[in-house]
């Protein structure tokens, strides 16, 4: 292979290895205000859920007031009612007593779904404290693995890029500028391989007599349609079929 173009394939391999590099870099903190949002959903998760707890306490103290208020209510009616000495007296004091009977039901109509209220509540407390105790562990695994990633990948950047410079050094500077303009141009990639006489990333037919060149990979060939630098991989042949033995038998047709 021509050593220009075995230099071409170089560096278009740390290119690409550069800019994944560089985007895994640059992904990171992204990645991160992700893991933090989720965090603070979990710990909201929490916090809503308590806050919900200590709402159905404080109904509970308002039932438990108004019911106690009721029950007295119903209790000094009773009493009342002992001391009524005419028939309209007995039939007001009767009423108010059922009325009174009335609330107090209520009331307590109130408490029990209060109660029903409360398990909820505290189940979902519990739930939501159970997720963000495993959300925390999660999350700090997870941030160390993608900080750790993104300082290897920033430490395998400054290697690419001294290996860049010390090739590029190497290089004729008309295909650096080739490589570097078709590269600007296909969004990174400046070098493909040809195969079936096709450039295997544009898929455009090559003409025989310049696929015929390309396989020997002894000098510059780009694309018609891509201009990609273009090289070839030999296929490995098959292996032959041995043969068999002498003197064995020929097998039966």
């Amino acid at each position: 292979m021509s050593p220009e173009l075995e230099r071409l394939i170089r560096l278009q391999d740390i290119e690409t290895r550069a800019a994944e590099a560089s985007r895994t870099v640059a992904e990171a903190p992204g990645r991160i205000a992700a893991l933090d949002d989720k965090l603070t959903a979990a710990r909201q998760a929490v916090a809503d859920a308590r806050q919900a707890v200590a709402d159905n306490q404080a109904e509970k103290r308002t039932i438990d007031k108004d019911l106690l208020a009721a029950q007295q209510r119903l209790s000094k009616y009773k009493e009342q009612l002992m001391a009524v000495k005419t028939n309209e007296e007995y039939h007001a004091m009767q009423h108010q007593i059922a009325a009174a009977t009335q609330e107090v039901s209520r009331i307590e109509e109130q408490a029990l779904v209060n109660m029903l209220a409360a398990d909820e509540v505290s189940a979902r407390l519990k739930a939501a404290e159970a997720a963000l105790k495993k959300a925390e562990a999660a999350i700090a695994a997870e941030r160390t693995a993608i900080e750790s990633e993104a300082a290897e990948m920033t430490a395998l950047a400054a290697r690419l890029a001294a290996d860049r410079a010390a090739l590029t050094a190497q290089m004729d500077r008309a295909n650096v500028e080739l490589f570097e303009r078709i590269a600007k141009a296909r969004h990174g990639l400046a070098v493909a391989r040809a195969a079936d006489e096709r450039c295997t990333v544009c898929q455009v037919r090559l003409r025989p007599q310049v696929f015929n060149q390309i396989r020997h990979n002894e000098t510059i060939h780009q694309c018609d349609s891509c201009q990609r630098v273009l090289y070839y991989v030999p296929v490995p042949a098959a292996a032959e079929p041995k043969s068999p033995p002498a003197g064995s038998a020929p097998s039966p047709s």
